[in-house]
């Protein structure tokens, strides 16, 4: 049976300024499907009420910082790219199934953006659910990953457990591409940047996760030191046509989903 309308929501720490909902209904209405889309900001401590709720009434949901991998617990199956990444940004109610589109979507705007990360020396910072998505999606296309948080010890075990390399100085420089997926900079860190402009010496490219602002301190202090910059908007788009791909249970179409991009992109003067 033809699939005409869903219920779908995205749940996080704080979503109230998120373009999910806006990127949805554009995608699903393009398809011919109507779309309710609900934006939840919990604590960790609203998160299984929330669940419950959203499995008994909703078709589907994502997820987004921090509860990528607090999900896991309440699924009954963690297919694809979720289980490789252990993170999960996709959810179908009906099958408590989860999925992981944040690495196909990164790298189909790196590939929409001219970006070639194969034999690149790539610096991911930050190792949760997006930072882990981003590193595995890069090294399965010939990228060289290092990676980089605070926490040494829990870094070191995210590295032996992905199969790249640990950073222990970001600022030490020397990548070719760099890339922020820790959050800082976004909410309440908003013109704070995870990295000083000493991480960009010898890079071409530095792209952040962060969408809003447009240009986060991470992207501007790139800027400035002559990289070539990028913010999350076009992967927040990709994964999104993957998700709703999932609620569908449609086969995705790169072609198409450039073209529902490119009029997004002229629809709202991005």
């Amino acid at each position: 049976m033809r699939v005409t309308k869903l219920k779908l929501a995205l749940i996080g720490k704080d979503v109230s300024k998120s373009d999910s909902e806006k990127i949805h209904k554009f995608i699903l209405e393009r398809l011919g499907v109507a779309c309710e889309y609900e934006r939840i900001s919990i604590s960790a401590m609203e998160l299984e009420s929330t669940l419950t709720r959203l499995f008994q009434g909703f078709d589907g949901f994502n997820v987004t910082i921090p509860y990528k991998r607090d999900v896991m617990g309440y699924l009954n199956e963690i297919l694809g790219d979720a289980f490789t990444f252990g993170a999960v940004n996709t959810i179908v109610c009906k099958t408590k199934i989860g999925y992981n589109t944040d690495g196909v979507g990164f790298l189909q705007m790196l590939r929409a953006n001219g970006i070639e990360p194969n034999g690149k020396k790539v610096l991911v910072l930050g190792a949760g659910g997006s930072g882990r998505s981003t590193a595995i999606a890069l090294k399965n296309v010939g990228a060289n990953v290092f990676m980089y948080r605070r926490d040494q010890e829990l870094l070191q075990e995210v590295c032996r457990e992905l199969g790249v390399s640990a950073s222990k100085d970001p600022e030490q420089g020397g990548y070719d591409i760099v890339v922020n997926a820790t959050g800082v900079g976004m909410h309440d860190s908003v013109g704070k940047s995870p990295v000083t402009d000493k991480a960009f010496v010898g890079a071409q490219t530095a792209i952040d996760l962060i969408y809003l602002p447009k240009e986060s301190e991470f992207l501007r202090l790139a800027r400035e030191a002559g990289l070539k910059t990028l913010n999350g908007e076009a992967m927040l788009f990709y994964q999104a046509y993957y998700s709703d791909c999932y609620y569908l249970n449609r086969r995705a179409n790169e072609k198409e989903m450039d073209e529902l991009y490119l009029e997004y992109v002229r629809k709202n003067d991005i």
